[in-house]
């Protein structure tokens, strides 16, 4: 499998945000995360958004790291990302502004029915991750400077790991991806539970080890600082956190429910 480096992401991501021309004026770029995608969350709220707002909001969905990057060089107006130390590095730093809590869904460790780790069932998962390192069984890394990945990285240097070696796979790829590659390896991954739950049929991976405080995975939605950037679109960038904020915004985040199953929950609070 080719693996494109985050360079490459980047690149394509920034020409596809900055593609749009001045009579898109009024149109908002958005760089956000794989698993608001993949889920088909922005499938189900942006409609109803571009509906009252009479404008296009077009998205990049690429991991945590390049959509933060992409607002870094203002290639974007708005960022919607899972990494709150990165997020609050953005804004420190002088890239964003107003930046609020969205929602939060969580993370799970999946992995194949067999389970030849033997972690179905745990809820620590930093001992998980000892026992299926110590088990030898394939593991499979998103590798991209995610919010996933991240996260991932903590665990094994909370775990005192170094993940690297002939069964771990960094494949520099969207939670999608990982998540097929996984299931063709019969390996284990990290990932949020509402990716997940898009792909659990194809990919025939289960739940092993979910319901640990550490795997809480909350949003955040940044505005790019119009100080440093004058041409964004800092008022359709507000616009957006208004609404996705709003009462509205947050009920339909609520209302997301792919065969009956609430993925997202709404956290915004004044």
């Amino acid at each position: 499998m080719r693996v494109r480096s985050f360079a490459f992401v980047l690149m394509l991501a920034a020409s596809a945000l900055g593609a749009m021309n001045a009579a898109a004026a009024r149109d908002i770029r958005m760089a956000t995360t794989t698993s608001t995608d993949n889920s088909g969350l922005l499938k189900a709220l942006l409609p109803r958004y571009e509906a009252k707002c009479g404008c296009k909001v077009h998205v990049v969905a690429v991991g945590t790291g390049a959509a933060l990057k992409l607002g870094e060089n203002g290639d974007a107006d708005v960022v919607l990302v899972h990494a709150r130390k990165a997020e609050d590095k953005f804004v420190a730093s002088g890239f964003g502004v107003n930046r609020r809590d969205v929602m939060y869904n969580d993370f799970v460790l999946v992995g194949p029915k067999s389970d030849p780790a033997h972690l179905r069932g745990m809820k620590d998962v930093i001992a998980a991750m000892k026992k299926l390192k110590e088990s030898g069984a394939a593991f499979v890394s998103r590798g991209d400077d995610s919010g996933t990945n991240k996260m991932e990285l903590g665990y094994w240097k909370e775990a005192g790991i170094d993940p690297k070696g002939s069964s771990y796979f960094a494949i520099g790829q969207g939670m999608g991806q990982t998540l097929t590659v996984t299931g063709e390896k019969a390996g284990y991954t990290l990932t949020d539970r509402a990716t997940y739950a898009t792909y659990k049929d194809r990919t025939g991976l289960e739940i092993l080890v979910e319901g640990d405080t550490k795997m809480y995975n909350p949003y955040g939605v940044i505005a790019v600082n119009p100080k440093r950037y004058p041409g964004v679109n800092y008022d359709g960038a507000m616009n957006f956190i208004e609404w996705i904020t709003s009462p509205e915004g947050q009920q339909d985040i609520a209302a997301f429910k792919p065969k009956g199953a609430q993925l997202f929950f709404p956290n915004y609070k004044k």
